[in-house]
């Protein structure tokens, strides 16, 4: 078993029909946005990561993944990597030593703005402007747990900052660490090509996005609304915002009333929406 990290994107090697030489592999860009990820399951990358967008751009070099695999550093013969719960309980939790020795291998190399992440459901929750702030590091460390979850000491010694993508709990972090390097990556500049596809996706304003449509006009009896259709930017703009906020405040309240004190607005006006929901009910009725 190899105590090397296995590395995916330019640096990777695949099969091939054609010879090559191998000394000749295309490098990663010069200041490529990085994930390391230490993981029992390494083989579960790149996974998604490895398609559409985010695998393009992992083949092009913008950015890098390397797994780590925890069970490297296991100790004894059948190289354990976790022990019951002190003081009793159900489960298994992961050794302080052996998640240490592999967190001290992930920061090799890793200079800089670097966090280090441990995938955990009592962690502070992941959010688009945290994505935002991994996309301007130069990578992130992600520490996939499983069992019971990892001792508390080794989190504490090493700094490491716990994150949840939700209110529940999944069997490992691997799910959760690809949906983080996702929403991570396709902020990085050049991923996704188009600057104006991010400004306005849910979030990125402090609201839910808009209702979105496409041709054609008319399907199984439903209609484009019509304000959609009009060629008044301003209206139309208004219209979406109308209908950002209407969503937000039915689905998110506490988005929603994150959103009005920003806007320096009392929370107590979100029993009402804005004067542009004029505009949003004319554009939902048909001509």
């Amino acid at each position: 078993m190899s105590d090397a990290p296995r590395s995916h994107g330019r640096l990777s090697i695949r099969a091939s029909a054609t010879p090559r030489d191998l000394m000749a592999e295309p490098q990663r860009l010069s200041r490529a946005w990085g994930a390391r990820v230490i993981t029992l399951f390494p083989d579960a990358f790149p996974g998604v990561l490895g398609l559409s967008l985010t695998g393009r751009a992992l083949d092009q070099g913008i950015w890098w993944l390397e797994t780590i695999d925890l069970r490297d550093f296991g100790v004894g013969r059948h190289r354990n990597v976790d022990d019951t719960p002190a003081g009793g309980g159900a489960g298994m939790v992961l050794r302080p030593d052996v998640v240490a020795a592999a967190l001290d291998a992930a920061a090799d190399g890793a200079g800089g703005d670097w966090p280090v992440i441990y995938l955990s459901p009592r962690g502070v929750p992941f959010s688009q402007a945290m994505a935002q702030r991994l996309a301007q590091a130069d990578g992130v460390t992600l520490l996939c747990g499983r069992f019971e979850g990892v001792d508390q000491r080794v989190l504490d010694a090493r700094g490491v900052l716990e994150v949840s993508v939700g209110d529940f709990v999944l069997s490992g972090g691997e799910i959760a660490a690809q949906a983080l390097i996702d929403a991570t990556v396709r902020l990085i500049p050049r991923v996704l090509g188009n600057a104006e596809s991010v400004a306005e996706e849910s979030f990125s304003h402090g609201l839910l996005e808009h209702p979105q449509y496409t041709r054609p006009t008319e399907w199984e009896g439903h209609d484009i609304p019509q304000i959609l259709l009009s060629g008044h930017h301003g209206q139309i703009a208004a219209w979406r915002q109308a209908q950002a906020e209407r969503l937000t405040k039915e689905r998110r309240p506490d988005l929603w009333r994150a959103w009005l004190a920003a806007q320096g607005r009392d929370p107590v006006e979100g029993e009402e929406l804005s004067d542009a929901h004029t505009i949003a009910a004319k554009g939902e009725q048909k001509e």
